[in-house]
């Protein structure tokens, strides 16, 4: 691999421009597509197969209507008083003018409805005052039964006195805007419309707000991402020195991004997506696209100072970085799709998503950055070192017989003049050491023993070295007290209150949330499955016998029915809870109404479901729970299962994975601290803390897990490479870690800065990931990698390389760094046994096809037998030669063989 990607970044360096111009035709290639097919992003999430989505298809089916798309609109007065009759018109006036858009089936008045509900209170009443007067003249079975209705009617009305539409000191009211289409098929031109004709209605002294089911959802780059990108611009800068070498990373990250953004919502006209699909995606693609970018450019900027051509070090930068950002990309990719095990749909596509850009960002990395290096020449390098290496190549190349000009050097490919030794056995340290033999290797070793004089003086070791134990005691326990809060997590999917204090949602939520109680923002909805009744009576009968039982409920204040279908057998009722939709109360009335379906239907014989937003929330942030074990225990066994073949050692996986362990453990901790606890929550503009984002745990796990093994890989692959060439196990701790710690230290930065950018975005799903990231990222990098990996390796000595020899046998030797083009023996002959297998499986079904054609033969034509049997003769032959060519490939490699 480290040879094909060789010649792909020579290649991409010598045709610089036909790169670049590919790149940019595939970038207008997905923005065409999202133009043309592209749809509309949603904000909220379903899981198929819950309990609440069951209940919700089957509502649709019995009762269509009841699955329109609803939003609601908040009026109140600017001075707080009640509501005149002029503006209560203009409302109407208002609301009739939504009702005409096309999205719109019709809207429900405020208070019109607070007049019918007093009307039937009204009529309830004379027809009491009615009854009492005409008692003597009814019979017994008459009276009773009008008396009855009265009280059934009387019983609904008291059962749903708290279901308002309008505040008691009359200065808020609270309309319906009813669409004409299913709530995932609303668009956000229809909520637009509506809202457009409210707002050019004059309403003089009454503030407008929509809920966040009439708001629209956008995709962009906010004020404080775009903070985060200067960030890691100027830390770039600092770190390069460099306008040009600064830029490239960047510029490569944002045609990365680009192309991996607008390619995922190619696809969201067909597939339903989320807006925290295409943030996700967003958000990883700027942050590896520019620290992959940047780990090549180092590599190459580093063989540069050595003396290497430019055109020859972008391909031994490719061969050997680059093979290091492809595995690291891949290990990123693994953990993303891995989300798909989840079962949880949305998940799996956010995941997914993720991957893409992640995938894309690799590919940008190994293709545009060399060709943007190329032609960047020695401009990588700060302006004061040109000079120094310019003449040094100058004189490497008047020494090696080829005048070169500066910074356009003839391309190294593997037929012109191949790298000695195997691909130069350079091998990819973490922050790019060149410790290879190609062209310029004088200088290189020259430059790399001045590095090592200069470096021998300085005291040995670092902090994490230095003091071991008291660094790593302190690490875990600090660690594990920044974790304590996760052990109370609560778990939940965001409402109006997570939203910006300043924004409409915000404002509507706690308007109803003042005027109304908070359980306002969060009803139930539960549809009753009845009998056969006889008449209208009996279904009212029934239907507050129903409403009594819902109020039975602890914490259920009101329950009133809100439709029924053609044929009287599927009522939908509004249940109002004590308090919002994401606390813990509102989550246990949804579970006591699913436990109280068994009394209803032995009593009334009606069975009852559970369904609405609310439920269906709660139902997802359960689903999400129980998933979340299962995926940290995959990625966990992974972790083991792929740094045992990377690092070839039984202490470097466990302590690289109970690493990781703790990172997820305190960047949890971090999170319900802030955002559920509301500490420091002023910093990070969280004004009403509440439950954590339901699927961010699996989230943060499988991201994380990616970026660990990234830092893992870029540090202790230096560690081994110093311990395979000669250092003992304690030193090579110190070279590796000093190795690696710039680069890592630039990378941490960059990823922080970028994720860090989106807690002060416009997204509430992106603000929390972002804040995990960024946290994630900060313990990981810092806390895990830099301190406590290299202090528990430096107790370990050389037991932190040990592996059972039995392990070492069948474990394939991955080349990670680059170190080798050809590969390892091991893995030649399990290829070259598997060619053998497959080739003779193949012969044994040219067995028995030939067989088959011999009883074919007689009803053939002689022309026709004639070309068959050279046809089969042809292939036999060909079979047996195969055959004996891998068995001659896949013998012993080390057994001496006679010459062919």
């Amino acid at each position: 691999m480290a040879t094909l990607l060789q010649r792909l970044g020579l290649f991409s360096a010598k045709r610089a421009w036909i790169v670049i111009a590919v790149w940019v035709v595939i970038l207008a290639g997905v923005a065409t597509a999202f133009a043309t097919v592209g749809g509309s992003l949603s904000s909220t999430f379903s899981i198929s197969g819950t309990p609440a989505q069951d209940v919700a298809d089957q509502l649709q089916a019995s009762l269509p209507e009841a699955d329109r798309g609803t939003g609601q609109v908040v009026f109140s007065t600017s001075n707080g008083s009640a509501f005149t009759a002029e503006q209560q018109t203009d409302i109407g006036t208002a609301l009739d003018a939504a009702a005409k858009t096309p999205g719109v089936s019709s809207t429900l008045n405020p208070f019109d409805t607070e007049a019918q509900r007093a009307a039937s209170a009204q009529k309830l009443t004379d027809a009491q005052a009615q009854l009492q007067a005409a008692a003597g003249q009814l019979d017994p079975a008459t009276l009773a039964a009008q008396q009855q209705q009265i009280a059934d009617g009387q019983r609904l009305l008291a059962a749903a006195s708290k279901i308002q539409t309008v505040s008691t000191d009359g200065s808020t009211a609270v309309a319906t805007v009813v669409f004409n289409k299913a709530t995932v098929d609303v668009t956000p031109d229809d909520k637009q419309a509506a809202v457009d004709a409210i707002n050019a209605t004059s309403l003089p002294g009454v503030d407008v707000n929509y809920s966040a089911d009439m708001s629209a959802v956008s995709v962009g780059l906010s004020a404080g991402e775009v903070v985060g990108v200067l960030i890691a611009a100027i830390v770039l800068f600092i770190m390069l020195g460099s306008l040009i070498a600064a830029g490239l990373p960047l510029l490569s990250s944002f045609v990365g991004v680009g192309v991996g953004a607008l390619g995922v919502l190619s696809f969201s006209g067909v597939v339903a997506m989320s807006s925290a699909t295409v943030t996700l995606g967003l958000m990883l693609g700027l942050a590896v696209g520019i620290d992959y970018s940047l780990f090549i450019l180092n590599r190459h900027r580093r063989q540069l100072r050595a003396g290497v051509p430019v055109r020859e070090s972008i391909g031994l930068a490719n061969g050997t970085s680059g093979n290091a950002v492809m595995f690291a990309g891949i290990t990123v990719i693994i953990a993303l799709v891995a989300l798909n095990v989840t079962g949880i749909g949305f998940l799996g596509l956010m995941g997914s998503a993720g991957a893409v850009c992640v995938g894309v960002a690799v590919l940008i990395a190994l293709t545009l950055t060399p060709a943007l290096m190329s032609l960047a020449g020695l401009r990588v390098l700060p302006k004061k070192e040109r000079a120094a290496v310019a003449a040094r190549l100058a004189g490497a190349s008047v020494a090696g017989g080829s005048a070169e000009p500066s910074g356009e050097h003839a391309a190294v490919g593997a037929g012109e003049h191949p790298v000695p030794h195997a691909a130069g056995h350079a091998v990819e340290r973490a922050d790019g050491h060149a410790a290879g033999r190609g062209a310029g290797h004088d200088a290189e070793h020259a430059a790399g023993h001045a590095e090592h004089v200069k470096t021998k003086a300085k005291k040995e070791g670092s902090l994490a070295t230095r003091h071991p134990v008291l660094v790593l005691v302190t690490g875990v326990i600090v660690l594990l007290i920044v974790a304590i809060p996760a052990l109370s997590m609560r778990l939940a999917l965001p409402d109006g209150r997570s939203q910006p204090s300043d924004s409409t949602e915000y404002k509507a939520y706690s308007q109803i949330d003042d005027a109304f109680g908070a359980g306002m923002n969060g009803a139930i909805i539960v549809v009753a499955n009845l009998p056969e009744v006889a008449d209208a009576a009996a279904l009212t009968h029934l239907e507050a016998n129903i409403a009594d039982e819902l109020l039975t409920v602890n914490n259920v204040v009101a329950a009133a029915p809100g439709g029924a279908s053609a044929d009287n057998r599927t009522v939908i009722f509004q249940v109002i809870p004590a308090e919002g939709p994401s606390a813990a109360s509102t989550e246990q009335v949804v579970k006591d109404l699913r436990n109280l379906s068994p009394t209803i239907e032995q009593q009334q014989g009606v069975r009852i479901g559970v369904t609405g937003l609310t439920a269906i929330n709660i139902d997802i942030s359960a689903k999400l729970g129980s998933a979340l074990p299962p995926y940290l225990i995959i990625v966990l066994g992974l972790s083991i299962l792929l740094l045992i073949l990377v690092f070839r050692s039984i202490a470097v996986p466990l302590l690289a994975t109970g690493g990781f362990l703790l990172t997820v453990l305190a960047t949890l901790g971090a999170v319900t601290a802030v955002y559920q606890w509301g500490w420091l929550g002023f910093l990070f503009g969280i004004h009403d803390p509440g439950p954590i984002l339901s699927f961010l745990p699996t989230l943060l796990i499988g991201i994380i897990f990616g970026l660990a093994m990234d830092y893992q890989l870029f540090i202790a692959s230096g560690m081994r490479e110093a311990h395979v060439h000669g250092l003992p196990a304690r030193k090579a701790v110190n070279e590796g870690l000093r190795a690696a710690r710039s680069v890592v230290t630039a990378a941490g930065i960059i990823m922080i800065s970028v994720f860090g950018g989106f807690i002060f975005g416009d997204l509430v799903e992106a603000q929390i990931i972002g804040f995990g990231l960024a946290i994630g990222v900060l313990v990981d990098a810092f806390a895990v990698r830099l301190l406590l990996v290299p202090a528990a390796m430096y107790l370990l000595g050389e037991k932190a390389w040990w592996i059972p020899r039995w392990l070492d046998r069948i474990t394939p030797d991955v080349d990670v760094e680059g170190r080798s083009s050809s590969g390892s023996v091991r893995v030649r002959v399990l290829v070259l046994v598997l060619v053998r297998v497959l080739v003779r499986v193949r012969v044994r079904v040219l067995v028995r096809v030939r067989v088959r054609v011999r009883g074919w033969v007689a009803r053939m034509p002689p022309a026709w037998v004639a070309r068959v049997t050279r046809t089969i003769r042809g292939s036999w032959s060909t079979a047996r030669w195969a055959v004996r060519a891998s068995r001659f490939f896949a013998s012993d490699p080390r057994r001496p063989r006679r010459s062919v």
